[in-house]
């Protein structure tokens, strides 16, 4: 009895002291990862136009290092396209509103150690057992824009792409507030901006 309780307590220390499994996500705002994680690539946050139809809906974190494979120049109407994407803030209060017409910057980061990666809406602070990675505002396109879109966590204190261009649209990213009615209300509240945290676990 003995011998098999020795066993199970050397595998939980192995089990806790196995940092073989790692977790890779994307930091959407920064250019740098939180303290504890590895930066993979700093780039550019990429995404289909606003108002096309057949738009993709996830924003890409681009490398600032593209390579090519096989390319013909000059833009192609039979293709698929991706652009820049900006911040939409002016409605806001505070900072952020000084972010208007910006581009987003991104870093995908590692993070060792973790199994599990997970964006929690409404959330400033991870449940019990999660660790933070960051913690930022719950972002999506307008929501009359024909292109579909894709709920973002924006970290709150988002940066700006140094040399970016204003004002050139691209994929747009606004503040997502709560709308009462099959969202119950409490706990939720008419038209207050949701946050968000980007959580791992082991």
């Amino acid at each position: 009895m003995n011998y098999i309780f020795v066993l199970l307590m050397i595998w939980a220390t192995l089990a806790k002291m196995n940092t073989g499994s790692s977790v890779v996500y994307t930091r959407w705002g920064k250019e740098t990862c939180p303290s504890g994680a590895e930066l993979v690539l700093s780039g550019f946050t990429g995404g289909s136009w606003y108002d096309h139809r057949g738009a993709a809906v996830e924003p890409l974190c681009l490398p600032k290092d593209p390579q090519w494979g096989v390319y013909k120049n000059g833009v192609d109407k039979w293709r698929a396209f991706v652009f820049g994407a900006e911040y939409e803030t002016q409605t806001f209060t505070g900072s952020t509103v000084s972010l208007q017409h910006h581009d987003v910057p991104c870093a995908v980061c590692l993070t060792r150690g973790r199994s599990v990666i997970k964006m929690f809406p409404a959330r400033r602070t991870c449940y019990s057992g999660w660790k933070l990675e960051y913690q930022g505002y719950l972002m999506a396109g307008y929501h009359s824009f024909p292109a579909g879109t894709q709920y973002t966590c924006i970290d709150s204190n988002a940066d700006t792409l140094h040399g970016g261009q204003s004002e050139k649209n691209g994929m747009l990213f606004y503040y997502v507030e709560a709308r009462c009615g099959s969202l119950k209300c409490p706990p939720y509240v008419e038209g207050r901006e949701l946050t968000c945290v980007v959580c791992s676990k082991e």
